[in-house]
């Protein structure tokens, strides 16, 4: 059983994964630091000073020691850039690759016939040409 799993962990489609999703996450890091950082307080500032993150609708109001429910779409709203940018970035990304594979991907030469497909052709040529 050690051994399969050894022999799985170590295929390359398994470590391209755990590349991918290294890579991912550090990405998804990036994004949100943008959005978070840079376009949402640029946002905020076309918006007439509006901060996303305090925005929110206040169901029940804090009382003594129970915690205010409130709904945060602010918050919401940047996690909604946030996967847009993402899911734009991977579209882009898939697009660019797909491309490239496509360019690659030229239709194969024929195999040269064989030795004995050239002998019949001849034989067929000279039969063609005693008619």
């Amino acid at each position: 059983m050690l051994k399969e799993f050894k022999e799985f962990a170590l295929k390359g489609n398994v470590i391209d994964l755990a590349v991918g999703v290294i890579i991912g996450g550090a990405f998804g890091k990036i994004v949100s630091s943008l959005v978070n950082d840079i376009i949402m307080p640029v946002l905020g500032v076309l918006t007439g000073g509006v901060d996303f993150t305090g925005l929110k609708y206040v169901i029940a109001p804090a009382s003594g020691d129970i915690a205010e429910v409130a709904v945060l779409y602010g918050s919401f709203t940047q996690s909604v850039v946030d996967f847009v940018i993402i899911t734009f970035s991977i579209f882009l990304f898939i697009k660019l690759l797909s491309s490239r594979k496509k360019k690659e991907e030229k239709a194969p030469e024929p195999a040269a016939p064989s030795r004995e497909e050239v002998l019949l052709e001849e034989i067929r040529d000279l039969l063609k040409s005693k008619q």
